[in-house]
């Protein structure tokens, strides 16, 4: 038997990135094996089939980083053939073989059910966008944010976290500032639920140690000098969830909101993310998740365009959430 797969080699040190056919008997070890319906592009995908940064740890890999589809066949004790399941993270794609392909195995401690009234497509289009943003919400509740602490801001607002962070915290009550630099893109995000849009460029700059108190609380995916305004523009006791590095991994910041402020910078990591944590953020995405929101956000495509996608979506071109038909 064989199935379709994005593979990466590396051969005398020539990086190449193919849509290949693959035989069972490559599959790596795994407790579960999977025929994958959906996977996603995120941007880690996208620097892994292009190349241009290091994500791959090891070689040949197939990439993406989440997958959903039905069990084929399982030794683990929580899954059966036939049963629904979704994956996100573990290190699919940089060590692991990830959901890129029609067949996927991998341990069974890592998967997750399907949430019920959600579809395997559905749980793509959140994804692990969606997925991040949701554990950014719950570190805003974990620290006692309320919609009535006041308005919250998020970065990167067009991008896949950003988009399903601001429906999530409208759809919960909160007032929500969204920051991006494509101006076209404001009535898009009005309809996911943003009250407010400024300028990315506005954070974007190296800033003051505090600025005006402006927002109770903050998601952030863009880090350096983004991240660091954010802070020293967040209200007394105010808390901001970081996940990103969008901008870059520095963080050119000063300790005076968290002393002066009280301001708490709570990381958000979703690759190792412990599995009780998942759970209760996927049980909350099933309630909140909005069938027009899902139908707005994604963007379906096949494997013959995931390579030329895939350099798309790193040069900026690609709005909302793209979700792989494997089979088609």
């Amino acid at each position: 038997m064989t199935f379709k797969a994005i593979y990466i080699d590396k051969a005398e040190e020539q990086y190449q990135c193919t849509l290949t056919g693959l035989q069972d008997s490559e599959l790596p070890e795994g407790d579960v094996t999977v025929k994958v319906e959906y996977s996603t592009l995120n941007y880690k995908d996208g620097l892994a089939i292009t190349g241009q940064s290091p994500v791959v740890r090891r070689f040949p890999m197939v990439p993406g980083i989440d997958f959903s589809g039905v069990v084929e066949s399982s030794q683990h004790p929580d899954f059966q053939p036939g049963q629904k399941v979704l994956i996100n993270g573990w290190g699919l794609g940089e060590k692991y073989w990830g959901g890129l392909a029609q067949k996927a195995t991998v341990s069974g401690d890592w998967l997750l059910p399907v949430p019920e009234g959600m579809s395997a497509y559905d749980v793509m289009v959140v994804g692990t966008a969606g997925y991040t943003a949701m554990l950014c919400v719950m570190a805003l509740e974990k620290h006692g944010v309320t919609p009535q602490s006041g308005p919250v801001l998020v970065t990167g607002a067009n991008g896949g976290v950003g988009s399903f962070a601001i429906a999530f915290l409208a759809k919960l009550g909160y007032h929500v500032v969204a920051s991006t630099g494509r101006k076209e893109a404001a009535e898009r995000l009005h309809q996911l639920g943003a009250q407010a849009i400024i300028d990315r460029q506005s954070l974007s700059e190296p800033g003051r140690p505090l600025a005006k108190e402006q927002w109770a609380a903050a998601i952030d995916t863009a880090g350096s000098h983004t991240l660091a305004n954010v802070c020293a523009s967040t209200m007394y006791g105010g808390v901001v969830a970081a996940c990103g590095l969008a901008q870059g991994m520095d963080l050119p910041a000063s300790v005076a909101p968290f002393i002066l402020r009280g301001v708490t910078l709570a990381g958000v990591d979703s690759v190792m993310c412990p599995v009780p944590v998942r759970q209760a953020a996927w049980e909350k995405i099933a309630q909140l998740a909005d069938r027009t929101v899902l139908d707005s956000i994604g963007m379906l495509i096949g494997m013959n365009d995931v390579i030329e996608t895939a350099q798309q979506l790193l040069d900026g071109q690609i709005k909302g959430r793209v979700v792989v038909d494997v089979n088609r």
